[in-house]
């Protein structure tokens, strides 16, 4: 296995890379490849978008972040905020980083790239807090959220045609080391 650096990412440019990704880690299909390449595209075009992605020395893309500051109006807010709410929570949808998807290829996972894509993508946050939505269950990557301060904000989050529950997850910036 090559080592992966992280530097910027031209998400709209490399959206098809990206989503390959993303179909390998999460299990898409490719349908939803399809209906996930429009969203992807919307978000590269939003205010205050930043996308990192770990490439190895050959140019290939194996892991990727990007996020944006967050916006009330915008589909994800809407939907997790009555689930914020309830809990006392949703003040964080207010001066927060959300980190949209974050991906690494499962040949690079474990080596620590997850991380750095988080870690780096937030430090040039000018939000103090950032929030994530992953799915409700224990696994790999809600432990490194945890790990880097996230805390559960809201669980059971209901997204339409997500086939399991989402938690909604919350950590200050700078995110812990």
């Amino acid at each position: 296995m090559e080592d992966a650096q992280v530097g910027p990412l031209d998400l709209a440019a490399r959206v098809d890379e990206a989503l390959a990704v993303q179909a390998v880690a999460f299990g898409l299909t490719d349908d939803e490849v399809g209906v996930r390449r429009h969203i992807v595209l919307r978000h590269a075009a939003s205010p205050g978008v930043r996308a990192l992605g770990a490439t190895t020395p050959r140019g290939r893309l194996v892991g990727f972040v990007y996020g944006m500051p967050n916006d009330r109006t915008q589909w994800w807010s809407t939907v997790v905020e009555p689930y914020l709410r309830r809990n006392g929570n949703a003040g964080w949808l207010d001066d927060a980083f959300v980190i949209t998807e974050l991906h690494v290829h499962p040949a690079y996972q474990k080596h620590g790239l997850g991380r750095e894509l988080i870690t780096t993508i937030t430090d040039s946050a000018a939000e103090p807090r950032s929030i994530l939505s992953a799915i409700d269950t224990e696994s790999p990557a809600r432990a490194l959220y945890r790990s880097l301060g996230y805390r559960d904000l809201a669980r059971h989050v209901l997204f339409p045609s997500a086939g399991s529950p989402y938690a909604v997850m919350g950590a200050p910036l700078p995110l812990r080391r």
